[in-house]
């Protein structure tokens, strides 16, 4: 239950990604489904669903991460028993036939070229590609660009997925908003309670460790910012352990708006025009990430070394607890002030619940946070943040016609 007078959101978190993509030349299908779950069934065909939905006044969408396949909707309590009996429908009894499939394929693969045109698609190809070798967060969300040429054909196997990862025990429903608990529970109970299955017990390749550091670059074809990316491999984020809490952190600590080096690099000598992280909280071991945008490429040996430094500091033992418990404090705050709607927390509960397994994943990740300490940071880069488990990016443009004259 939540204060919003009228609205309610409902959260439906699929734990799967790109992760459970473990056969060889069929990726892009966690992704693939995000398009076509929205196609219809034999209660709904397609368009009647949307037509409902958008009748009633409900926003509703989806996204693909690595780990989970999130759906959500957002619209007026008056309707939300329509709403269940819908999606409740779709994750059953989803129909489509190949020649739908063979279209929303297409459409997959316009998605990639569209995505192609800017470079941080490019940039977390060839970054995946090295880093890793056998786990499948080797490629993105969006599959491996031949196989995405070839999904088309691969019809039956589409049909097999859904059946794999689209069951009762690996689905997790959050509803927040304003409804009555006991008519939703009923509700709930009357279009989900025949739904049967479980999730299949796929085999993730573990990746092995990296011995030796690895590099990647790219040349793009069109005048661009040079970008610099070092990456470590580091924990999977679980929910009673502080792998994950500890990443989020470290990722204000050496390179956010309070760090030495922004303050050097972004404000005082204006290097660089962006300098962050990619990480986030995964469901296996990942990278943890550092990258900037440089303003000019004769820099990127400076830009490199000055966060080198602050990486070798952390890994000697120094630590500014002030400024650390300021980051605690603001990440922690920052997350509960942003839930100022119904959608807003139905998306935080539903998001860390899908990657860390708990309905209160949530709770358990700010609880996490809060117990960081200065030692906990110098031992989690001892561990992580050396040479041999580093892997570095760099990106390159050709110059500007009016460059090179």
């Amino acid at each position: 239950p939540f204060a919003s007078p009228g609205l309610v959101a409902y959260y439906s978190a699929v734990r799967v990604g790109s992760r459970n993509e473990v056969e060889a030349h069929h990726t892009g299908f966690a992704h693939f489904f995000e398009h076509v779950m929205f196609k219809g069934t034999k209660k709904f065909p397609e368009g009647s669903r949307e037509k409902l939905l958008g009748s009633a006044g409900f926003n509703d969408n989806a996204f693909t991460t690595d780990d989970v396949t999130l759906y959500h909707a957002f619209g007026p309590t008056s309707a939300l028993d329509k709403l269940i009996e819908v999606e409740a429908d779709r994750f059953q009894h989803l129909e489509f036939s190949e020649q739908t499939f063979q279209t929303e394929s297409k459409a997959v693969l316009g998605e990639y070229h569209k995505t192609a045109a800017q470079p941080e698609l490019k940039i977390e190809e060839q970054l995946n590609a090295a880093a890793f070798t056998v786990h499948p967060y080797r490629h993105t969300t969006l599959g491996f660009y031949d196989d995405i040429l070839k999904m088309p054909a691969y019809y039956a196997y589409s049909r097999e997925f859904f059946k794999r990862w689209y069951t009762p025990d690996n689905v997790i429903i959050f509803v927040v908003g304003d409804f009555n608990d006991n008519q939703l529970i009923a509700l709930i109970q009357k279009h989900y309670g025949s739904w049967t299955g479980h999730a299949a017990n796929v085999k993730i390749p573990v990746e092995p460790p990296q011995t030796e550091e690895r590099s990647a670059s790219i040349m793009w074809p069109s005048p661009t910012l040079p970008r610099w990316v070092e990456a470590w491999h580091t924990p999977a984020a679980k929910p009673n352990q502080s792998d994950g809490a500890v990443q989020e952190i470290l990722v204000a600590y050496l390179v956010g708006a309070t760090s030495p080096v922004y303050k050097e690099l972004v404000l005082e000598k204006q290097l660089v025009d962006h300098l962050g992280s990619s990480s986030s909280i995964h469901r296996d071991p990942n990278l943890f990430t550092l990258q900037a945008s440089l303003k000019d490429e004769k820099n990127r040996s400076k830009v490199q070394a000055a966060v080198d430094e602050a990486v070798h500091a952390l890994v000697s033992g120094t630590v500014e607890p002030k400024r650390l418990e300021d980051i605690k404090s603001n990440l922690k705050y920052g997350i509960l002030m942003s839930l100022e709607t119904a959608d807003e927390v139905a998306l935080q509960l539903a998001w860390y619940a899908a990657v860390l397994g708990p309905p209160d994943a949530l709770d358990r990740h700010l609880q996490n946070v809060s117990r960081v300490k200065p030692s906990d940071l110098v031992a989690f880069a001892k561990r992580h943040f050396n040479d041999a488990n580093r892997t570095v990016l760099s990106l390159t443009s050709q110059p500007s016609p009016a460059a090179t004259r």
